[in-house]
């Protein structure tokens, strides 16, 4: 074919892309195509560099903080070349950017980020993000905002509001949300994953060039650039600021929903998943002209749930964890639909396009930072969450007016008056003991159903209502009724919290709801506790506890020097296991346990047993790295108890490290007792794929379950067939060559695959 017959046929293809119903499909694709790259690229490398930072959670959260940062900038780069680049030029200098971006696929870790520094490493990590993946994500971020800036000027009879194409966007992103732990990471290794995200990429450059030439060539493209007056081109402050706003108490939510849901009402896997997926789904709902759900009776309902929320934050207990969640789940979905339906009413015209869009990535980030960053170092508890719904109250239309009204704003003054008197009354009577603790629970949800009911009656007074939401939330943040958990402390890690069962004979610790430890304090008479004994996985004659004696027994050490790691602090119970001349190290990443821990008023297995203890600050990839090979006789592996569990603690390379760490006769002990997972099966994988390793399953059956001693699943390890001689003739002990033989051909999770979807799915029984 001549090169003018190969012009001519694109021209005819170009041409036939410009019926309506063509150019809005293009560019539905292009948007559709951008957020699912944009979303998946995030896990994939943030998985990649996991392992050399020992999976520490800060990991995640500076992760997390770089992409929201790249995501505003890429909005900023969208703006300024929507403003000042000529219209048939911007498509231009947007696809050389693409073209860029592509040289530095397939994204990886960049040569420097083979070994990160001794100590923090923060700026190591922002400089491997920026190096490995940073210039095609922001090339990705800014597609969304730019996209629809062109497709204003396609000539579509769509495009005086191209808002409507946010909805595909996030669509996008919902789908590369969902798909990411159900397909992606089942199936594929990261570097399959980098590759198959390389291809969506050129696919993407393409298509986003068939937009741009649509764009460029269309007759609203004038072929200079636009010459507009500067109060049309400058959106007055006072409207960003309310952009910022709308968009910063959604994202707050998000982030507060999640650790709330996840630390104070369940614990499960994927749960996060959860409330991303409805974030994203109400852009769907309502970036349209004709919301789906009616806003009116999102206005109704919005204060009702608030109050039934805080309600279930007021009652101890199941049932207020019950009215928590569904209360909390309803009142996250309906105040951010109803803050995404105003900035929907709020957004500007079709030129001003891009700048609401950097505006609100803005507050998007804003109220991240907040949730994520500020809220753990002010609050021991997930305060943000309510206060968060108390601002989403604060953001509803008509807000400004009802308070420039004297009328409306001398009664919602009063009622706050009134609830500052009450708070302040009950605090008075209890400091000098005049009321009972359960009166003023009573008390506290009647005032918080009253609060309810009349923001119900109010729901035309929006301020009012905002000023019943504010007494509820001191109802609920001052009361001692609502401090229904004991002790209760906050680090980077999560909520922990101290607290006795119901008859005042056990003192737990709990992350979230997981268990992580306990002590006896008064035995079955109520009389208090001498001497502690190890209890819940660690009791007397439980695996691990009986793993020290076989470690003694094989290596010789009887009478002292055996040395032991141990990796996860809890409560402290194996402490009571050591010995005199014998060496034993504790390694743990978050320094409130061990506080929590080494506290003898809490527990006192430390102070009693081991008051000298040697703690390792830091993840158990890092630190025993640092270690000598050969060190141990007896490594503990101890941190897969909850429902998100270290994933880089529980692969081929992590077990290669411990095993490397093991003396000739060390015995290796993991902890593997989850209720979600499936991890036995996880293990078994694991020690099949290691050439000349040996492994037994411990499952420890008893006839009757408390918390003095739990049902525990333990996988021994060791070099030797020997050493574990004596554990495979323990009650419910199986040769790993004998157990789990349908697995037999799973693949191992390793630093580049896992799937933990697949151990959630065994354990159910799918």
């Amino acid at each position: 074919m001549s090169t003018v017959a190969l012009r001519a046929t694109i021209s005819r293809g170009l041409s036939g892309a410009r019926d309506n119903a063509s150019v809005l499909a293009i560019f539905a694709t292009a948007l559709f195509a951008s957020a699912l790259l944009l979303f998946s690229v995030q896990p994939i490398f943030a998985k990649m560099v996991l392992p050399k930072l020992g999976g520490s959670p800060s990991v995640w959260a500076v992760s997390m903080v770089f992409f929201q940062t790249v995501l505003l900038g890429g909005y900023c780069y969208a703006h300024l070349l929507n403003r000042y680049c000529p219209a048939r030029q911007a498509p231009i200098v947007h696809l050389t950017l693409m073209a860029i971006a592509a040289l530095a696929l397939p994204f990886g870790l960049p040569a420097f980020g083979a070994e990160p520094p001794a100590g923090d490493a923060y700026l190591w990590l922002i400089c491997v993000l920026a190096a490995g993946v940073g210039l095609p994500f922001f090339a990705v971020s800014a597609n969304a905002p730019l996209l629809q800036s062109w497709f204003a000027r396609s000539g579509h009879p769509q495009a005086n509001d191209p808002y409507f194409l946010y909805g595909a966007s996030n669509l996008g992103s919902l789908i590369a949300l969902l798909a990411y732990p159900l397909i992606v990471e089942p199936s594929l290794g990261l570097s399959r994953q980098a590759g198959v995200w390389t291809s969506g990429f050129i696919v993407l450059s393409v298509i986003i060039g068939l937009c741009g030439y649509l764009a460029a060539t269309s007759k609203e493209a004038p072929a200079v650039d636009r010459k507009v007056d500067s109060s049309a081109a400058t959106v007055p402050w006072s409207r960003c600021l309310v952009w910022v706003w709308l968009a910063a108490i959604p994202s707050g939510l998000l982030v507060s929903f999640t650790s709330y849901v996840t630390t104070d009402i369940a614990s499960a896997p994927f749960l996060w998943v959860i409330p991303l997926a409805v974030f994203l789904g109400t852009f769907i709902l309502v970036f349209r002209d004709k919301p789906i759900l009616p806003h009116g009776m999102l206005l109704w309902s919005q204060p009702i749930l608030v109050g039934l929320t805080l309600l279930g934050l007021s009652i101890s207990g199941s049932t207020g964890w019950m009215i928590g969640a569904i209360g909390g789940f309803a009142a996250f979905f309906v105040t951010t639909m109803v803050c995404h339906k105003e900035l929907y009413d709020q957004r500007p015209e079709s030129r001003h396009l891009t700048a609401f869009y950097m505006w609100m990535s803005f507050g998007g980030v804003l109220g991240g930072i907040f949730a994520a960053l500020i809220a753990p170092q002010i609050f021991n508890a997930i305060y943000e969450f309510p206060l968060l719904l108390l601002a989403g109250l604060a953001a509803r239309a008509g807000m400004v007016k009802a308070w420039n009204d004297p009328t409306e704003r001398n009664a919602a003054l009063a009622l706050m008056v009134a609830g500052a008197g009450f708070v302040l009354a009950t605090a008075i009577g209890l400091w000098l003991q005049l009321l009972a603790l359960n009166t003023v629970a009573t008390t506290g949800a009647l005032i918080l159903l009253g609060c309810a009911a009349y923001s119900v009656l109010t729901r035309q007074q929006p301020l009012r209502q905002a000023a019943m939401a504010l007494v509820m939330c001191t109802v609920v943040l001052t009361l001692p009724s609502s401090l229904n958990f004991g002790f209760s402390e906050r680090s980077f890690f999560g909520v922990h919290r101290v607290m006795m069962t119901e008859d005042g004979h056990i003192r737990m610790l709990l992350h979230g709801t997981t268990l992580h430890g306990a002590i006896r304090v008064k035995d079955a008479e109520g009389k208090p506790v001498e001497a502690p004994l190890p209890a819940t996985y660690y009791y007397p004659g439980s695996p691990m506890a009986r793993g020290v004696e076989i470690a003694r027994s094989v290596t010789g050490k009887l009478d002292g020097g055996l040395v032991v790691g141990s990796v996860g602090v809890g409560a402290g119970s194996m402490s009571c296991y050591a010995r005199a001349n014998e060496n034993w190290r504790f390694f743990e990443i978050d320094p409130l346990v061990v506080k929590l821990a080494r506290d003898p008023k809490l527990f006192s297995y430390f102070s009693r047993c081991q008051p000298n203890a040697q703690f390792v600050m830091g993840d158990a990839r890092l630190t025993l790295g640092h270690t000598q090979p050969g060190s141990f006789d007896y490594l503990i592996i101890d941190a897969f108890s909850s429902d998100s569990i270290p994933v880089h603690l529980l692969t081929k390379e992590a077990v290669e490290l411990y095993l490397s760490r093991l003396s000739p006769n060390g015995l290796l002990a993991m902890h593997i007792s989850n209720q979600h997972m499936d991890l036995p099966s996880v293990a078994s994988t694991l020690a099949r794929s290691i050439p000349g390793v040996h492994a037994v399953m411990v499952v420890d059956a008893q006839e009757k379950y408390a918390l003095d001693s739990l049902l525990s699943h333990v996988m021994f390890f060791a070099k030797s067939p020997e050493v574990l001689a004596a554990i495979k003739g323990w009650k419910g002990a199986t040769p790993v060559a004998a157990a789990d033989s349908s697995n037999a051909g799973a693949t191992p999770w390793t630093d580049d695959y896992s799937n933990v979807l697949g151990a959630i799915m065994r354990k159910r029984g799918f």
